[in-house]
């Protein structure tokens, strides 16, 4: 029996959508693919609920089409302006009779200690999105990953708490629900994307992800294998669009035209005089321009936007020392030149752009399906990766639950029928 996950991801320039099929022995398969351009969406926040959904719509059935599935639920992700993260502390003692005993930490033990983390004044406004443990102490011993199963007094733990706008929630739950389907969950978009483009050893040793989006970038720095930072700068690809049309003055959809096909923010050796040609309009004339007259116009603005993702990051992230890498998702990650640009404003080579694994590239009808491997598709990739996972272990709980019932019931009838002859014999 196989389970289908629907990752859905509600961009400002697109939505894209993934469909994964899991089989019984947990190994993902992606089925269908597609990507749709976005409607009522502004700064990544559904301005309006009918034509978002009209396009989520779309974008599903087309998945749909390709997987020859039913949709009847998605998992879908958050970012941008209307997310917000902080660190936070919690501990409980082990016996909870508060004789302060030594005894076993079990998982009972570890969720209340999380749960006291939590234990904080939100911002107005904001519902909790996360609660991330990034380490636990033992009887202020640190370093614990995981404390099951380890004797002690007090269990106490750091955490990092991720909030969401309640508007923005309502407002994507309503969106998806006005299609007809259910929402699953949300996850933090910058997260997601993380767990399928990452490598353990990049996220254990400290790494950041920066997430080019059209109207923000959204960055996460994971250290320990946990997030220790997130932000998103009210800066994309959108801005590098408004360059070009403001330096060239032609409308924004074939700036963004010209930015897809032939935009680079780095440029080297002979295709800086290849040609690009900036069709009529109007009465006047197509006009003949360069690659690198483009890498001008573009560069400046990739360059304040890598800028201004280092200064956050330096300034807030705690991070002392980069030992993983840089790991570029997003559209504009798909830019001639961007890793090079990335690597001049860190001032470090440890960058790259992120792709995802390979998980099946090809449908029943012979149609490729290998553009989820693209660093654009990351974040929808890691909803399905993540609840892969999650969806595989409440299938072998549902499992436990199921086989504990059937036997309790023989258990009754075995003994009704026991109690029936104790009456005749």
């Amino acid at each position: 029996m196989s389970n289908f996950i629907v990752g859905l991801d509600i961009g400002t320039s697109a939505i894209r959508v993934v469909i994964g099929e899991v089989d019984d022995d947990k190994n993902l398969k992606i089925k269908g693919v597609s990507k749709c351009p976005s409607k009522g969406l502004r700064n990544g926040v559904i301005v309006n609920i009918d034509a978002a959904m009209s396009v989520i719509k779309d974008a599903v059935e087309k998945a749909e089409m390709q997987a020859g599935v039913d949709v009847l639920s998605v998992y879908t992700a958050i970012g941008g302006s209307q997310v917000e993260g902080r660190s936070a502390n919690g501990g409980v003692g082990v016996d909870v009779s508060r004789k302060n005993r030594r005894l076993e930490i079990s998982e009972e033990t570890k969720m209340r200690a999380l749960s006291s983390a939590q234990a904080v004044e939100l911002p107005f406004g904001k519902h909790l999105l996360h609660n991330i443990p990034q380490e636990y102490k033992i009887d202020e011993i640190p370093g614990y990953k995981d404390p099951v199963g380890i004797l002690g007094v007090r269990l106490d733990v750091s955490a990092y708490l991720v909030s969401a706008s309640i508007t923005t929630l309502a407002n994507i739950d309503e969106c998806i629900k006005r299609t007809g389907l259910n929402l699953d969950g949300i996850m933090l978009k910058t997260l997601s994307a993380s767990l399928a483009t990452l490598h353990e050893e990049e996220k254990e040793l400290g790494s950041i992800l920066i997430d080019l989006g059209a109207d923000s970038t959204d960055i996460i720095v994971l250290y320990k294998d946990a997030p220790i930072y997130i932000t998103s700068i009210p800066v994309g690809g959108n801005y590098v669009t408004n360059d070009i049309v403001q330096v060239k003055g032609i409308p924004f959809a074939d700036a963004e035209e010209i930015k897809i096909k032939y935009g680079c923010c780095w440029i080297e050796g002979n295709e800086s005089e290849e040609e690009v040609v900036i069709r009529e309009i109007g009465a006047r004339p197509a006009e003949l321009t360069t690659r690198y007259e483009l890498c001008q116009i573009i560069q400046p603005r990739m360059d304040e936007i890598f800028s201004m993702a280092r200064a956050a990051v330096v300034r807030h992230s705690g991070l002392k020392k980069l030992n993983g890498s840089i790991v570029l998702t997003g559209g504009g990650a798909l830019m001639s030149g961007v890793v090079h640009l990335a690597q001049s404003v860190w001032r470090t080579t440890s960058v790259r752009v992120g792709e995802v694994s390979n998980f099946g590239d090809i449908d029943a009808n012979g149609s490729s399906l290998n553009s989820y491997q693209r660093a654009d598709f990351a974040t929808v990739m890691g909803l399905v990766i993540y609840n892969k996972d999650k969806s595989v272990i409440e299938k072998k709980h549902k499992k436990v639950a199921k086989v504990q019932e059937e036997t309790k019931e023989k258990g009754d009838m075995k003994k009704k029928v026991e109690e029936f002859l104790h009456k005749f014999f």
